[in-house]
């Protein structure tokens, strides 16, 4: 069996969806013919943690670690709280404090590409001593954090062994990048490490087509399209008894679905029965914005805060959900996202309400597998024409979700996929 050594950072117990992409990947590998060997750190700073994810992790697989050096012990002697939130993607996008303010420009212009950038230089010996001695011919980084592409770009400029790189997210043209007060040498100073990883690794991966475009106007390198899933965790459960609206993940500031609350609150005032059976979960992190909306509209009698949840509890929820709320920035930046937690909405039969901007990749995704509707930010309308529908076949007890050829989203397909391209 051929081995290959995975390098990543959110590994468990981290929580959230980084941690479950490469979990599953090394799952299957071994199917394929392919023994993973994964570096991860020793002591990291993780913003999100799952100890039940730990046990998920396949006994026979070799894990090797190394200590990690991050800044966020020492930011969180300005402000304990606005680190965890900004290392956990929730920038304020009004009025921020000077903390905050401070925290982005450090983060944005002192840490490039990220905060876990001093990993590089320890773990690139650390590295050869492994690959040596396990005899490994390809080595795979996965970014976010992007600085782990720099560790795989070190390892190919010193020996020869076959790199390929792994992008969960965009590297420059995602949202938050412009939130981070770069200066102009930072903006460049990330434009150039991106484009030497792009042009050094021997082959690269995405999520969506989105990214594959933009990347191959930037190297010739062969690009593969592998999106996220799911696995065969569910079990049988009870719809909810309430007409219940979830969202599952962080709800960042950005995603801040405006239009969405207007249509309820307008339901509510139009419709008594609507506003009896409504209920609104959301779990996760949740922007301070998001929760003065939900204050400004009159909704908080009707939205339940669930905060994190381990993804045991993420699948039992999906599965009891009336209906599944998939949100995206309305930018042009935010196309091409794919949310992780999309694969999982599919796998759990419930329809969908996906709302970002015009011509989103995930949202596209939702009706080509005919697993619900997607609308527009702004399009009032449309959103209440929707939730309107779908509450009234929640009445008739009809509502329900017949996608179509998701099988393809499955984990051990995505790693035969995956193993193919290796």
């Amino acid at each position: 069996m051929r081995k290959i050594l995975v390098i990543a950072y959110y590994w468990p117990p981290a929580g959230g969806p980084g941690v479950q992409r490469w979990l599953k990947f090394t799952k299957y590998l071994p199917e394929f013919g392919l023994e993973p060997i994964v570096y991860v750190p020793e002591n990291p700073s993780y913003p999100l943690v799952d100890e039940k994810l730990v046990a998920e992790v396949p006994a026979s697989i070799k894990i090797v670690k190394q200590p990690i050096k991050e800044p966020y012990a020492w930011a969180s002697l300005l402000s304990k709280k606005k680190t965890k939130t900004i290392s956990s993607g929730i920038i304020k996008e009004k009025d921020p404090s000077l903390i905050e303010k401070v925290l982005l420009w450090i983060r944005g212009n002192l840490f490039i590409p990220d905060a876990r950038k001093r990993w590089v230089r320890p773990s690139i010996p650390y590295l050869a001593k492994v690959i040596a001695d396990e005899g490994i011919e390809t080595i795979i980084t996965t970014g976010p954090p992007h600085s782990l592409h720099l560790i795989g770009l070190g390892l190919k400029k010193k020996y020869n062994i076959k790199w390929i790189a792994d992008f969960r997210d965009p590297w420059t043209s995602i949202g938050y990048h412009k939130k981070l007060r770069l200066t102009e040498y930072a903006r460049l100073k990330h434009k150039a490490l991106e484009k030497g990883v792009l042009l050094k690794a021997d082959k690269i991966v995405v999520t969506s087509n989105t990214t594959k475009t933009e990347f191959e106007a930037i190297t010739p390198k062969p690009i593969k399209v592998i999106t996220n899933g799911f696995d065969d965790e569910l079990t049988p459960t009870e719809l909810d008894a309430k007409f219940t609206i979830s969202h599952i993940g962080s709800l960042l500031t950005g995603r801040n679905p405006l239009g969405f609350w207007q249509a309820i609150q307008e339901l509510i005032a139009e419709n008594e029965a609507f506003g009896k059976a409504l209920k609104i979960q959301l779990a996760g992190v949740v922007g301070e914005e998001v929760l003065q909306s939900i204050q400004d509209y009159g909704l908080d009698n009707y939205v339940e805060q669930l905060g994190y949840l381990s993804h045991d509890s993420v699948l039992e929820t999906q599965q009891k959900s009336q209906l599944l709320l998939l949100l995206e920035i309305d930018s042009e930046e935010t196309k091409g996202i794919i949310p992780g937690k999309l694969f999982e909405y599919l796998n759990a039969k419930r329809p969908i309400l996906a709302i970002g901007p015009q011509g989103w990749e995930a949202g596209a995704m939702v009706e080509q597998h005919k697993a619900g509707n997607t609308c527009l930010h702004d399009d009032v309308t449309a959103l209440k024409n929707v939730l309107l529908n779908a509450f009234q076949q929640y009445e008739n007890g009809t509502l329900s979700c017949n996608s179509e050829g998701v099988e393809q989203y499955h984990r051990k397909a995505l790693t035969e996929s995956l193993a193919k391209f290796i």
